[in-house]
């Protein structure tokens, strides 16, 4: 299972130390700023499809974004 965490920057070096010092950690990395931002549009965009689901919004088609470009 992968599992995210936030650490205030101050607290970085400290929060490392402790999830590389438990045996059941395989891997612990800090995320770039670039991958901050994917993360975040994934979710907007996974959140926009549940709600184009429940018919709460209505989603472009391919076509309409096709002639947006």
């Amino acid at each position: 299972m992968k599992l995210i965490i936030e650490i205030p920057d101050h607290e970085v070096a400290f929060g490392m130390k402790v999830l590389k010092s438990l045996n059941f950690i395989k891997k612990a990395k800090p995320m770039s700023e670039s991958s901050i931002e994917l993360w975040n549009d994934l979710k907007d965009a996974t959140n926009d499809v549940k709600l184009h689901k429940q018919g709460k919004i209505k989603l472009k088609t391919a076509q309409e974004l096709l002639n947006e470009l």
